[in-house]
């Protein structure tokens, strides 16, 4: 999968190189390729940015070098703009977008984005919350750290993203690791028991409890799922009901 960003702080994005995302690069999963802006603007003192029509404070992202940006390096796919007046990010729409052989990704700054540029190039606005950001490369590092996951390979093999909180139904069950007790605070008996069926029904019944106390709206949710349960899971679902 190929991922383009247009951005004016390329220097922002060094985090994508990184862990995970970094292994999947170097290992060819993914193609990363960030260009600025900026190298693309035709104003002699390097501005890519005026004043908006119509009056206002701030400044707006002008059109000439975004699109001049985005037809030199031949970019292509579907063409996402990070705004909060965008749709909001989910794992529905994460897993939507690593299908795609090809995205590419415009990272806003200022007050905005001359308009055209958006209508030109057929942008999908993306929203990563309901609140404004100073810039556009954090919400765009958590789009593409959300979708790689669901990229084939990015994951170790023994990691299945469907199986990880909220893509499962429910919240996260509690992780701990050695020692087996510090300070007073042991780890849950279960989990030193070497009996997996236990452990799973514990790590369960956790995520149960945290996820109706947490998130109710997804506790619900789950309920009116398709709930293929055990006896035991059975049993303990209806304490939580």
């Amino acid at each position: 999968m190929k991922i383009n960003i247009l951005t004016l702080f390329p220097e922002m994005l060094s985090p994508l190189k990184q862990s995970m995302l970094g292994r999947a690069v170097d290992n060819g999963i993914l193609e990363l390729d960030v260009t600025d802006i900026r190298d693309y603007t035709e104003d002699k003192h390097n501005r890519v940015d005026d004043t908006p029509y119509g009056g206002g404070a701030g400044m707006v992202m002008q059109i000439q070098p975004i699109l001049d940006a985005y037809e030199a390096k031949g970019y292509g796919g579907e063409f996402i703009y990070m705004s909060p007046r965008g749709e909001m990010l989910s794992g529905e729409l994460a897993k939507e977008l690593s299908e795609k052989e090809e995205i590419t990704i415009l990272c806003g700054h200022y007050e905005g984005v001359d308009q055209r540029a958006l209508d030109k190039l057929n942008a999908r606005e993306v929203s990563i919350g309901d609140y404004v950001l100073t810039c556009g490369e954090i919400p765009a590092m958590v789009l593409v750290d959300t979708l790689a996951r669901f990229v084939e390979g990015v994951l170790p093999k023994e990691e299945s993203v469907l199986e990880e909180s909220v893509y499962s139904g429910l919240l996260e069950y509690p992780h701990y690791t050695r020692p087996a007790e510090y300070d007073g605070m042991a780890v849950p008996e279960v989990l030193l028991s070497g009996d997996h069926g236990a452990v799973d029904l514990w790590r369960w019944e956790q995520s149960l409890a945290l996820t109706k106390e947490k998130r109710p709206d997804l506790f619900d949710k789950y309920l009116e799922s398709d709930l293929k349960l055990s006896k035991k899971e059975k049993a303990i679902l209806d304490k939580y009901r």
